[in-house]
């Protein structure tokens, strides 16, 4: 009797440890626990780590709260300036509420990434050309609260959706192309004839100083004549001014005092220049031919009489 109570007890025991170790869970940091109790939601919410719950009667289900990185499929849509565009983004989510997550959703990913693909087609075709390639930042807040507004009932929040790419037919890249070189050639102009203005300001100053001192004009010609001749790959073709010859010539001459120049001019008066008279030209001599004797008229005709 007493060996069956004893075998009865250890069968019992066994049965609750049995029963104990089947009701045991484990939830990990990250993780929040949703309790069934025969289908039907328990309010309390399983924090992280060793939890029990009633065997076969019990359901436990565990919730990620980690935050989610899922791409957004590349979509083809037309901008609101009909240019065909393929753009593909990102999305990044977490979720807050494990109990709506799990009731009020099937599966709350597969929802989050169909509202994003929707909500990305829209904001394409809301957009223009030149929003979707400059100001992206815009449409990342327009397309975030598109889709947070519907997921805020499912218990999920999203932190952040980024356009990743935007994919332009070639010929619009090609377009686009040309549109810039015609613009870069613009400004390219532009400058130059701003750099070709301020040049020809300080070209007239530098003429307006040269004119008051013309040597400075000589000088600057013969810096030109050696920036040019460095190269020593052609012919220099150079053409000497008679002023600098006459500048010289005064310079060689030594310095007379103004009484010594009037001195000279009334001793020797000027006189006119005299120039000097050509060479007679000599007229070539004609050679004389003997006169040919003019031959004589031959007679002429009888006088014929009119008919009677």
């Amino acid at each position: 009797m007493v060996e069956e109570l004893v075998a009865a007890g250890a069968a019992a025991a066994s049965a609750c440890v049995l029963y104990a170790i089947a009701g045991a869970r484990v939830v990990k940091q990250y993780e929040r626990g949703v309790v069934f109790r025969l289908g039907r939601l328990r309010n309390e919410v399983r924090a992280p780590g060793f939890t029990m719950i009633v065997p076969f009667i019990d359901r436990l289900r565990k919730v990620n709260m980690q935050i989610v990185t899922m791409p957004v499929p590349a979509q083809d849509g037309i901008t609101r300036d009909n240019v065909t565009v393929r753009v593909d983004a990102v999305i990044y989510f977490k979720v807050v509420d494990a109990p709506d997550a799990v009731v009020q959703v099937e599966d709350y990913r597969f929802a989050v990434s169909q509202m994003a693909q929707t909500s990305l087609r829209s904001i394409i075709g809301k957009s223009d050309l030149d929003d979707l390639l400059s100001n992206r930042e815009k449409l990342n807040q327009g397309l975030e609260l598109m889709i947070d507004s519907p997921a805020i009932g499912w218990g999920v929040q999203i932190d952040r959706v980024e356009i990743k790419d935007v994919s332009l037919p070639e010929a619009m890249k090609r377009s686009m192309a040309r549109q810039a070189e015609a613009d870069r050639e613009r400004r390219a102009r532009v400058i130059n004839a701003d750099a070709e203005l301020q040049a020809s300001k300080k070209l007239a100053e530098a003429a307006k100083e040269m004119s008051q001192q013309p040597a400075a004009l000589q000088l600057r010609l013969l810096q030109t004549v050696v920036a040019v001749a460095a190269e020593k790959n052609s012919t220099l073709v150079l053409p000497f001014p008679v002023e600098l010859l006459r500048f010289l010539e005064r310079a060689q001459q030594p310095a007379q005092s103004p009484s010594e120049e009037q001195q000279a001019l009334q001793s020797h008066p000027a006189q006119p220049e005299s120039r000097p008279e050509p060479p007679p030209v000599e007229n070539p001599p004609v050679e004389s031919s003997p006169v040919q004797p003019v031959p004589p008229l031959p007679p002429l005709p009888p006088a014929v009489p009119p008919a009677a």
